[in-house]
């Protein structure tokens, strides 16, 4: 795992944007072989998407992208402005020419969990895989939401949701009551299959996150800890996030060539992204 240092979430947000577009275009997708992306929600990559709706305005076309989110309430209807289906439609999917066929998201009203989760599994594999998953990481380290204890060959499950990582999503809800306690959740091996992985974390509330995902033991007491097996994979962090790296943060460099913070005299240079 390559850790990627920005001054601001912003500039993050503007690095993953343009890494995606480059994969779009270099893979040159068509109808019969799409570019299939895994997709997050929350407010990490809300920067990513404005600046892929801006290129799409531009002349990047997603009618050949295949997307599959990552995850999704138990129990919330797809109109509830609470749900990931109400996010990525508001925020990326009604701005851009996606047709409605190649847009995957996990159903929480399901009859049947077990096997809405299984037919996700498979219509995964019948795209031959995922191309590039961008996901989040969670204040405990959580991806998606494979809490604590998710194991590394954990496959899309249902999930109940630690005290922790409610609290944190009581903030979007008008009474905290309402936040569900369960989600259907792609596993961590379902991320990790991918062919590149990007994990966003930015803001100091996710600086003991990031500070597990790179240093603590890969163990599933932080499933984020997984993604550092992959070969292929990028943390996108801020200032904020890399606050809790100490020394390490001395041999990352800066995107746009700033310190991270005083007491760190220097910094290698990099030309920004």
């Amino acid at each position: 795992m390559i850790p990627q240092l920005f001054p601001s979430s912003d500039e993050g947000c503007a690095y993953v944007a343009q890494l995606v577009i480059d994969r779009i275009v270099a893979f040159n997708p068509t109808e019969e072989r799409p570019f299939v992306m895994g997709l997050p929600t929350g407010s990490s990559p809300e920067g990513v998407y404005r600046r892929l709706v801006e290129a799409h305005k531009n002349g990047l076309s997603f009618r050949n992208v295949v997307t599959f989110n990552m995850d999704e309430y138990c129990g919330l209807e797809p109109t509830n402005d609470q749900s990931y289906h109400y996010f990525m439609y508001h925020h990326f999917f009604n701005h851009v020419d996606i047709p409605e066929k190649n847009i995957h998201i996990l159903n929480g009203q399901s009859d049947n969990f077990e096997l809405e989760c299984a037919n996700y599994e498979s219509t995964i594999a019948s795209f031959g895989g995922i191309n590039l998953f961008l996901a989040g990481v969670g204040v405990e380290g959580h991806i998606a939401f494979n809490e604590k204890g998710s194991t590394r060959d954990s496959r899309t499950r249902q999930v109940f949701l630690d005290e922790s990582t409610i609290r944190v999503n009581s903030r979007f809800f008008e009474d905290p009551s309402l936040v569900p306690r369960s989600a259907l959740s792609v596993g961590v091996s379902t991320v990790l299959a991918a062919q590149e992985v990007i994990i966003l974390a930015f803001g100091f509330a996710k600086a003991e996150a990031v500070k597990k995902t790179l240093l603590a033991e890969v163990s599933p007491d932080c499933p984020s800890t997984f993604a550092r097996e992959h070969l292929n994979s990028q943390l996108i962090i801020d200032t904020g996030s890399a606050s809790g790296l100490g020394a390490l943060a001395q041999s990352l460099p800066m995107h746009d060539g700033s310190p991270v913070f005083e007491e760190i005299p220097a910094v290698k240079k990099v030309e920004a992204k």
